[in-house]
Order: C-alpha cells, then sequence, then structure tokens
C-alpha cells in the first residue's frame, strides 16, 4: 500500500471539505478492493512502518515541522492497536502520546482547548492524541449535562454553542497550519455489528475482560446521537490543510494501513531532509578529527 497508488486509495477515505459529506455513505466495512493474506497485510503494514520510521528521522533532524495525529472513535474501533502497530518503529525521542480521559478540576478552570494545547508536539515531533478537542463537540454533545460542569458563563452557553465550537477547533487547527504543525485527524469508522462482536469477545475471552467497562453497552444506546455528532464535526472542520481520514474499522488490517499509509504520504510532502552541513562546520569537523586522531 506504500506504493504508487496510494494517494488515489487515500483519496476514497479524505475529506477535506465538509460540504456534502454523510457518514452513511461511509462503509465500515471497506477494504479498498484489497484482498489480501494476513501475512501479506502484515508485510504491508511493516514496509510503512520502517518508511515512517525514516521520515520521523528526518523529521527530527530538520526541527521545523510538527505532526498532530488525532485519533477519535467509538468505543473498541481499535484506537489503541492503531498507534500500538503503526508507531511501533518510531524512536520514542520524537513521539509523543497523550490519551485524553475526563477533564480535571484544573482543566475545568481553563477554556476547553487548554489542556490539549499544552500537550502539542514540538518542531521535530509526532503527536498523537488519543481523543482530542473533538471530545467537546461529541461526548459533550450527546450529554449536555457534561456542559454545566464546565463553569461557564450562562450568557455564553447558547443554542449555536456546538456550532461556535466547531468553529473555533477550525480556526485553532488552521493556526496551527500556519505555524508548521501538519493536522491529520483519523476517524476510525467502526460499524455497529463489528463494535458489539469486539464486546462480546472481551466478555467471553479472560485475557481481554480488563478492557471491558459497563459503560461501552451504556454508550452504545446512543449511537445515533454519537453518528450525528460525528457527521457535524467532521462537516464543520474538514479542510486541506487538517483533513478528516474517515477509515474503515471494520478490519483491523486494512484500518492500520490506510493510517500509516496517510502519516506517510503526509511525511513526504514535506521536502523533509538531514541538515546540510556548512562550510564552516565541515572545517570545525576536519579540526575535531584532527584533533581525535
Amino acid at each position: 500500500m506504500i506504493a504508487k497508488g496510494t494517494g488515489k486509495l487515500l483519496d476514497r477515505f479524505r475529506v477535506t471539505s465538509g460540504k456534502g459529506f454523510r457518514l452513511k455513505n461511509c462503509d465500515p466495512g471497506d477494504t479498498g478492493g484489497l484482498d489480501v493474506q494476513k501475512d501479506h497485510a502484515a508485510d504491508m503494514l511493516q514496509r510503512g512502518v520502517e518508511r515512517l520510521a525514516e521520515l520521523q528521522d528526518m523529521l527530527y533532524a530538520q526541527d521545523r515541522w510538527s505532526v498532530l495525529c488525532i485519533f477519535q472513535a467509538m468505543d473498541a474501533a481499535g484506537k489503541d492497536g492503531v498507534i500500538k502497530h503503526v508507531f511501533s518503529g518510531v524512536n520514542p525521542q520524537g513521539c509523543q502520546v497523550h490519551s485524553f480521559k475526563a477533564p480535571t478540576p484544573v482543566d475545568l478552570d481553563h477554556d476547553f482547548l487548554w489542556r490539549h494545547s499544552t500537550a502539542l508536539p514540538e518542531r521535530g515531533r509526532i503527536g498523537i492524541h488519543n481523543r482530542s478537542w473533538y471530545e467537546e463537540v461529541l461526548v459533550v454533545r450527546v450529554h449536555p449535562d457534561f456542559l454545566a460542569g464546565q463553569k461557564l458563563p450562562p450568557s455564553v452557553v447558547g443554542k449555536t454553542i456546538w456550532e461556535e465550537r466547531l468553529e473555533d477547533i477550525a480556526a485553532y487547527e488552521r493556526y496551527l497550519s500556519r505555524q508548521g504543525t501538519v493536522v491529520l485527524k483519523f476517524f476510525l469508522n467502526v460499524s455497529r455489528e463489528e463494535q458489539k462482536r469486539r464486546f462480546l469477545s472481551r466478555i467471553d475471552e479472560p485475557e481481554k475482560n480488563w478492557k471491558f467497562s459497563a459503560n461501552d453497552v451504556a454508550e452504545r444506546a446512543h449511537w445515533d446521537a454519537y453518528m450525528r455528532a460525528y457527521e457535524a464535526a467532521i462537516r464543520g472542520t474538514a479542510a486541506r490543510h487538517a483533513p478528516w481520514f474517515v477509515v474503515p474499522a471494520d478490519a483491523k488490517w486494512f484500518t492500520r494501513l490506510v493510517v500509516v499509509a496517510a502519516i506517510v504520504e503526509a511525511l513526504e510532502g514535506l521536502d523533509l531532509h538531514y541538515p546540510k552541513v556548512s562550510k564552516a562546520q565541515k572545517a570545525a569537523l576536519e579540526v575535531a578529527r584532527k584533533a581525535l586522531v
């Protein structure tokens, strides 16, 4: 998949404009027409991981760009697995992972972007956000009682608050792109049927019991509301400088291939290279060589 024609396949899942976007038109079971054996899929993923490692090394050395990968999904869609496999070859020194849970009292004393802003990747690094500021227009939108705990002045909580938050997020992502941060957003689109199968697997297999929470089933009752919220979020914030990738998530092997291909493509478009050594630096190197010899 990390080969000629990858870009065309990625276009199948890339959303750069929200106009006309409908989540119902995205098939969670889509595999892009690929029909490969498990071993072959693993080999393809490994090639992608190796290429990502090469590019990340240059990204770190060049120290100009930063990359922010945002992962959003329903429970059991495979976010943790994608992060584990796709970034398995990246130098930990050049990668920062943040998993966002419910906001703390300190978080709630700030604006909703604050805690995420403090976790942005430095130049030369890849930041991975497992959940993100989009939770503020997803879970908080589905459960508006959470909004009451955010200490907002009543005058700023109107009927258009979700549209306003999406405007703020879109503006912030545009700002980040103008500062040299490449923003890539992944919605792992799992079907309700596949989520059910994975939940049952977590219950039936003892080694997976720790992954299951009763709250996961409770959230399934709000599936339609979440789908509407995701659709609104993608429609409101998709842009060429901050694209969404609506990645089919029913087949884990394909999900991981799409994600690694999207990140590799983005990095390859940055003209990454190792820093060039000036004449003065070369002269200093020769002085150092003579001193060592």
